[in-house]
C-alpha cells in the first residue's frame, strides 16, 4: 500500500482532480444504481401489480438526501402517469427514465475517465523525470556496480508496467469500492436479512484472491529481474558485435540470450496462469453466492416470511448480481496490480538512492581560478581497497603537470577526483585555497574541460556535439573546429557541420571523434584542463593531428595530463610518476631520465624498445 500511495504522489497537486473525479464518480454511481432499480417498477407493470406499489404516492415529497426521497419522488410521478395514461404510459415512462439514467451514468463515467487519463499522464511523466534526474545525479561509482540494461529496463519497461497495471487500475481501485458500498447500502435498505446472509459468504472469495495476489508479486519480481538481465545481454551484444563476430561467438552469446529469454517467458507464463485464475475463482464463488441467495430468499418469499414481493426479490437479485461486477473487477485489479507495484518498487529504489557526491547545505560558488591547484595529503579508497595514498602536489596556474606510471597506479582516479566525480577519503583538493568539497559541484566543473581516451559523442549533428551545452554561435563552433584540426574533415562530410554522426559517433574514425571532443573542450574555454590518455588509442597520423590540437588547447591553461606514451609529455613543466597509488618520482623529462634506475627511466627505456607498459 505504501508503494501504491507513493506512486500516486506523483500526481500532485491532488486538488487539481480529486474533487471533480469524486463528484463524477458519485453521480455515475447514483445513476448506475437507478438503471437497475428501475427494473422493479418495470416488473410491476408487467406483472400488473402497479396499484399496490403506488397507492401511497399521492403528493410530491419534501426534499431530503435519502433513498426514501428518491423512491417516493419516482413513485409519485409514476403514479400520476399510470393514472392518466394507463399501463402502457407507465411502461413508456419507465423506459424513458431508464434511457436518461443510462445516458447520465455513462456521461459521468466518461468524464471521470478523462480525469484519470490526465492523472495517468502526469504520474508517468513525473515518475520517469524523477528517475532520469536521479540517475544523472548519482556518482560514477554507482554505475560501476549496476547493470546498464537493468537501469534501461527501469526507465522503459518498469515505467510502462506502472502505467499499465497501477495507474490504469486507479479507476477500479477508487470507483469499484464506492460502487460496492453504494450497492450494499441499497441492498440493506431493501432487505437487511438477505444482505447479512450474503456478507457471511463473500469474504471467502477475498481470501482466495489475496493468496493469488501474494504469489503474483513474487513472480513479478522474478520477471522484472529477468528482463533487466536480458536487456543487459542485448546491450552487450550490440556494443560488442565486432568482438562476437571476430571470435565466432554467436552460438555462445545466443545461448546466454536464450537462457534469459526462456527464464523471462517462464515467469510470464506463471504470472499469467496465476492472474487468470483469480477471475474464474471470483466468478464461480459469486455465482455460488447468488445460487445460495436465490434458494434462501426464494424460500422466504414463497413462505411469505420476506418483506419483499416477487418483483422486489427479482430486483434484489439483479442488483446483487451487479455487486459481483465491481467485486470481480476489484479482485482482478489487485491481482493485476502486483506486477506494477514490483516495477514501482524498483523505480523508487533508484529514486531513493542518495548521491554520495553532492553539494553541502552551505556550499559556495568557486571563484574564478587565479593561482594554483593543491592536492594536500590526498587519499582515496574503493571500499577497503586503497588506491591513492599521501598525494601532495601543487599545479600552478598556466603550468602543465603530467601523470605517468604503470597501469593501476591511480592516475585516472586522481584525475577523477579533481572535478569531483569522486570525493577523497582523506586529505584535500584545494583550488586557490578553496576545498572543492565546500564548493558547488556545478561551479567546480564549470572551470574544467576534460578530454578522455574514449571520445563520448552523441547521436546528433557534428555542430551540436561541438556546441554541446553552450550558447556558441556558428562562427565560434567553426573556429573551435579549426583549432582542433577538425574543420577540414568536417567540410568533407555529406552535410558538413549538420552531418549526423551515428550512435557514439560510429560514422567517424577514432581520430575524427577525438578532434570533435577537443573542439568541444576548446569552445568551453576552461581555465583548467584534464587530458586522460587522449591520444593513446590513435594511429600515428591521427595522433599527430590530435596532438597539435591538444597543444593549441593547452596554451595558457593549467593542464593535468595522463599519458601512457611518455613521448607526449616530454615538454610538461613537471612529470609526476605514480606507483601503487603513491608518488615515487617527480621532475622534468630530462631530470627523470638522469635518475639512474628510476621508474620513469625504466618506463621510457621499455617504450623506446617497443615494449608496451
Amino acid at each position: 500500500m505504501k508503494t501504491y500511495l507513493r506512486i500516486l504522489g506523483y500526481a500532485r497537486p491532488f486538488a487539481d482532480f480529486v474533487p471533480l473525479y469524486f463528484l463524477y464518480t458519485v453521480l455515475g454511481i447514483i445513476f448506475g444504481l437507478c438503471n437497475f432499480t428501475l427494473v422493479i417498477p418495470l416488473l410491476n407493470v408487467l406483472f400488473g401489480t402497479t396499484e399496490q406499489h403506488t397507492a401511497t404516492a399521492t403528493a410530491p415529497p419534501d426534499f431530503a438526501l435519502s433513498i426514501d426521497y428518491i423512491k417516493t419522488t419516482f413513485d409519485y410521478y409514476f403514479t400520476q402517469v399510470t393514472l392518466s395514461r394507463g399501463k402502457l404510459g407507465a411502461l413508456s415512462f419507465v423506459c424513458m427514465v431508464l434511457i436518461v439514467s443510462v445516458f447520465l451514468s455513462n456521461l459521468f463515467r466518461y468524464l471521470g475517465l478523462r480525469i484519470i487519463a490526465r492523472v495517468r499522464a502526469r504520474v508517468i511523466r513525473n515518475m520517469r523525470h524523477a528517475l532520469y534526474e536521479r540517475i544523472t545525479q548519482l556518482q560514477l561509482g554507482y554505475f560501476s556496480g549496476e547493470r546498464k540494461g537493468d537501469l534501461m529496463s527501469r526507465l522503459t519497461n518498469d515505467v510502462q508496467e506502472v502505467e499499465g497495471s497501477v495507474v490504469n487500475t486507479l479507476t477500479g481501485v477508487i470507483r469499484d469500492p464506492l460502487f460496492i458500498v453504494a450497492y450494499f447500502v441499497l441492498l440493506l435498505y431493501m432487505s437487511v436479512k438477505l444482505t447479512l446472509f450474503t456478507l457471511l459468504i463473500l469474504p471467502v472469495s477475498g481470501l482466495l484472491i489475496s493468496g493469488i495476489s501474494k504469489r503474483l508479486k513474487r513472480q513479478a519480481h522474478q520477471s522484472q529481474e529477468s528482463l533487466g538481465t536480458m536487456l543487459t545481454v542485448i546491450d552487450e551484444t550490440l556494443g560488442g558485435i565486432r568482438v562476437i563476430k571476430a571470435f565466432n561467438a554467436q552460438p555462445y552469446i545466443l545461448g546466454k540470450f536464450r537462457a534469459q529469454n526462456n527464464e523471462y517467458a517462464r515467469t510470464l507464463r506463471a504470472m499469467a496462469n496465476s492472474r487468470d485464475l483469480s477471475s474464474p475463482i471470483s466468478e464461480f464463488l459469486g455465482v455460488g453466492v447468488v445460487a445460495g441467495l436465490l434458494f434462501y430468499g426464494g424460500t422466504l418469499v414463497l413462505s411469505g416470511e420476506s418483506e419483499l414481493t416477487a418483483s422486489d426479490f427479482i430486483g434484489y437479485l439483479i442488483l446483487f448480481s451487479q455487486v459481483l461486477v465491481p467485486v470481480k473487477a476489484l479482485g482482478g485489479a489487485f491481482s493485476y496490480i502486483q506486477r506494477g507495484l514490483v516495477a514501482g518498487e524498483r523505480i523508487l529504489k533508484v529514486v531513493d538512492t542518495e548521491p554520495i557526491i553532492r553539494d553541502k547545505p552551505d556550499a559556495h560558488v568557486l571563484p574564478p581560478f587565479e593561482h594554483q591547484i593543491e592536492l594536500r595529503n590526498l587519499q582515496f579508497s574503493y571500499g577497503d581497497q586503497p588506491v591513492l595514498s599521501d598525494i601532495n602536489l601543487i599545479i600552478p596556474k598556466g603550468k602543465t603537470v603530467a601523470l605517468v606510471g604503470p597501469s593501476g597506479s591511480g592516475k585516472s582516479t586522481l584525475a577523477d577526483l579533481l572535478p569531483r566525480f569522486y570525493d577523497p577519503t582523506g586529505g584535500q583538493i584545494l583550488i586557490d585555497g578553496h576545498d572543492v568539497r565546500d564548493c558547488t559541484i556545478h561551479s567546480v566543473r564549470e572551470q574544467m574541460g576534460i578530454v578522455t581516451q574514449e571520445s563520448i559523442l552523441f547521436n546528433d549533428t557534428i555542430f551540436n556535439n561541438i556546441r554541446f551545452n553552450t550558447e556558441a554561435t556558428e562562427a565560434q563552433v567553426i573556429e573551435a573546429a579549426k583549432i582542433a584540426n577538425a574543420h577540414e574533415f568536417i567540410q568533407q562530410t555529406p552535410e558538413g557541420y549538420q552531418t549526423f554522426i551515428g550512435d557514439r559517433g560510429s560514422r567517424l574514425s577514432g581520430g575524427q571523434r577525438q578532434r570533435i571532443s577537443i573542439a568541444r573542450a576548446i569552445l568551453r574555454n576552461p581555465p583548467i584542463l584534464i587530458l586522460d590518455e587522449a591520444t593513446s588509442a590513435l594511429d600515428t597520423e591521427s595522433e599527430k593531428l590530435v596532438q597539435e590540437a591538444l597543444t593549441r588547447l593547452m596554451q595558457s591553461r593549467t593542464s593535468l595530463v595522463i599519458a601512457h606514451r611518455l613521448s607526449t609529455v616530454q615538454h610538461a613543466d613537471e612529470i609526476v610518476v605514480l606507483q601503487n597509488g603513491r608518488i615515487v618520482e617527480r621532475g622534468t623529462h630530462d631530470e627523470l631520465l638522469a635518475h639512474a634506475g628510476g621508474l620513469y627511466q625504466r618506463l621510457n627505456s621499455m617504450q623506446t624498445n617497443g615494449i608496451l607498459v
